[in-house]
């Protein structure tokens, strides 16, 4: 289920700078399960102090384990993401909180009404996108037909994939865009990032090899001085993942300064999630 009953008119707006903390403070109520996710996703109202809001609520008790990522980790990897995020001042993620819940400890993240219609990926006919799009790759389409897999040409989608090649972002499929009604863009499900190993593997690989725009590189060199050994951000990220982890986010930071470039696909790891939506 997507969304089992109406909020509130009271609830947050976005964005809100108070949202992590009625999400870290305000009382929890499950209200249903997300079916979709693979993971147990609980759909939930937290109310704090006469303010109440969706949100969703992933309890550690609920993640599946992994070969490639150590168990229970998942839902600060969350967390984590939406700290880089925050760093970045792009505010690409949903404030997200770890806390306490009906079910244990578990990540904790508003919930984003989405806006219908809005158009970011697609299957078109030929070998070329057309205006205002890019190239992922050719895709099975209906009936057996081979078509090209595109997504928007999008400065917002441009500024998440810099910073899925910043967070190693293992998973980001169609159905993880959230473009709003007011214009902004979120991406979720973070729970398969930082991994110390090149995991990347995206739906955004449209600008592959395409230089960084200014913007970006300005982000990555303030993002490398927060990374330092006693860097905000760096602090930040302590209680969530690994000091190898960090240590690798830092050195593919680094990476991206160095080149120059958006990263194109590597041949250890499958480039194109699937199912890519």
């Amino acid at each position: 289920m997507s969304a089992p009953e109406r909020i509130p008119s009271r609830s947050v707006t976005i964005p809100d700078p108070a949202a992590a903390v009625l999400l870290a403070r305000g009382e929890l109520t499950v209200r249903g399960r997300i079916r979709e996710a693979s993971n147990a996703a609980l759909y939930c109202t937290v109310t704090h102090e006469g303010r109440e809001a969706a949100c969703v609520y992933k309890p550690v008790a609920g993640e599946r384990p992994l070969w490639d990522f150590p168990d229970g980790t998942l839902a600060g990897r969350e967390v984590a993401a939406y700290a880089v995020s925050e760093a970045t001042g792009w505010g690409l993620v949903p404030p997200t909180v770890l806390r306490d819940g009906p079910y244990g400890e578990g990540m904790c993240q508003l919930w984003i009404e989405t806006a219908p219609g809005a158009e970011l990926l697609a299957l078109v006919d030929g070998e070329e996108p057309g205006p205002g799009w890019k190239a992922i790759g050719l895709a099975e389409a209906e009936e057996g037909r081979t078509a090209l897999l595109v997504h928007a040409d999008d400065e917002r989608l441009r500024r998440l994939a810099v910073l899925d090649a910043v967070i190693n972002n293992a998973d980001r499929k169609g159905g993880h865009l959230l473009p709003t009604a007011g214009g902004r863009l979120y991406g979720i499900d973070h729970g398969v990032t930082f991994n110390a190993e090149d995991k990347l593997r995206t739906l955004l690989w449209g600008w592959a090899g395409e230089p960084l725009t200014d913007e970006a590189v300005d982000v990555l060199q303030a993002l490398r001085e927060a990374l330092t050994a006693t860097g905000p951000l760096t602090a930040a990220l302590a209680p969530l993942i690994t000091p190898a982890e960090i240590r690798a986010t830092r050195a593919r930071v680094e990476s991206l300064l160095a080149t120059g470039v958006h990263p194109q696909p590597g041949s250890a790891w499958p480039a194109i999630p699937w199912p890519p939506v």
